[in-house]
C-alpha cells in the first residue's frame, strides 16, 4: 500500500469541505488519459504554448537575453515529453549557442525516456538530466558560474494558489543570481465558453481523468466508491479566473477505505475538490511577483492571445 497516498486521503476527506490532492491523477491510466486530453479539440493550452515555440522561436531567444559568447545552463522543470522545448534546443545549436540543457524531475524513468527522444534528434546536444526535488538541485547548481534560464512551461503554475504560486516563485528566486532568467507558461484569463470545454470535454475524456482517482482508490486503498453514484464538476467564471474541477456525489451515500478502516460520508451534490487552473493576466502576475526576486521583462503570446510564456527576470 501506498501509505502516503492513504494519508492525503484521509486528511481530505475529513475536512469540511472535502478535497484530493491532482498528483494522484497520474498512475498509468491517469498518464494516458492526460496524453488524450493533451490531443482534444478543447484543450487549447497545449497547442497554444507550442504555437509560441516554433513560430516565435527567434523572438524567444532575444526576449531570454542569452549570448552566443557566454556558456549557460538551460534548466527545465518537469520536462515532460519535451516536444516544446525542442525547438527552442534546435534553434540555439544551430546558430552556436554555449549551453547546457539540464531538465529536472522526480522521476528516473521519465528523465530516460526524455533524454532518448532528445539526443536522437539532436545528437550534438549537451543534456544533464538531473532526478530528485527542484529546488535541492538548484540549491546544487547555484554556486556554478554559468549564469541560468529556468522552464517552467505548460501552465503548471497554474494548479498552485496565488499564495502558493509566490511562494514558489520566491523560492525558485532564492536558487538563482542576479540577471538569471524564468520563463513561465501561463494560461491567460479568457471568457467561460472558451475556457470551461477544456476542463469538460464532449468525449468525456476529462471526466474520465477525473473519476480515475476513484478507481485509483478503490484498486489500491480497498475503497469501495460506486464511480456511478459519482460525476465530473467543472467551474469557471472569467470574473474569478480560476477553473475548478470537482467530483460530486449524485446522491447521499458512505464509503469504506479499507486500508484507513475508515468510513467517509457524502451528502447528495457534496463535492470532492480536486484541482485548480489558475489563468492569468498581467495584473494577477505581477501581484503574484511582489515579493519575489522577479519582474516581468517581456512577454510572448500566442496568435489568438489564449496563452502566454512570461520572460522574468531575476533581480
Amino acid at each position: 500500500m501506498n501509505t502516503q497516498f492513504a494519508m492525503d486521503v484521509d486528511a481530505g476527506l475529513s475536512q469540511p469541505t472535502k478535497s484530493l490532492p491532482s498528483k494522484y491523477f497520474y498512475d498509468q491510466k491517469g498518464d494516458e488519459l492526460f496524453r488524450q486530453i493533451m490531443a482534444l479539440p478543447e484543450y487549447y493550452l497545449t497547442r497554444a504554448e507550442h504555437e509560441i515555440f516554433t513560430q516565435q522561436t527567434q523572438a524567444l531567444i532575444e526576449a531570454l537575453g542569452v549570448s552566443k559568447d557566454k556558456h549557460f545552463e538551460l534548466i527545465e522543470l518537469g520536462a515532460g515529453d519535451g516536444s516544446k522545448t525542442k525547438h527552442l534546443l534546435k534553434a540555439l545549436l544551430s546558430q552556436g549557442y554555449q549551453f547546457d540543457y539540464l531538465p529536472i524531475d522526480i522521476s528516473g524513468h521519465v528523465l530516460e525516456l526524455l533524454s532518448e527522444s532528445i539526443l536522437t534528434e539532436l545528437p550534438a546536444l549537451s543534456l544533464r538530466g538531473q532526478q530528485g526535488d527542484y529546488f535541492e538541485i538548484l540549491q546544487d547548481l547555484k554556486d556554478r558560474d554559468s549564469s541560468k534560464v529556468v522552464l517552467f512551461l505548460g501552465s503548471n503554475i497554474g494548479n498552485m494558489s496565488d499564495e502558493q504560486a509566490a511562494q514558489f516563485i520566491y523560492s525558485l528566486g532564492a536558487n538563482l543570481s542576479e540577471g538569471d532568467k524564468l520563463l513561465l507558461g501561463a494560461d491567460l484569463i479568457k471568457p467561460v465558453d472558451i475556457v470551461l470545454p477544456a476542463y469538460n470535454d464532449a468525449q468525456g475524456v476529462t471526466k474520465a481523468f477525473n473519476m480515475n482517482l476513484l478507481h485509483r482508490m478503490n484498486r489500491e486503498l480497498g475503497a469501495n466508491f460506486v464511480v456511478d453514484q459519482f460525476d465530473h464538476f467543472p467551474e469557471y467564471t472569467e470574473e474569478e479566473g480560476i477553473a475548478k474541477s470537482a467530483i460530486i456525489s449524485k446522491v447521499d451515500q458512505q464509503v469504506t477505505i479499507d486500508s484507513l478502516n475508515k468510513t467517509y460520508s457524502f451528502a447528495a451534490g457534496e463535492k470532492i475538490h480536486v484541482e485548480i487552473s489558475r489563468k492569468y493576466n498581467h495584473q494577477v502576475l505581477a501581484s503574484i511577483l511582489k515579493d519575489t526576486d522577479f519582474t516581468i521583462a517581456d512577454t510572448l503570446t500566442d496568435s489568438q492571445g489564449y496563452f502566454a510564456d512570461f520572460v522574468l527576470a531575476r533581480h
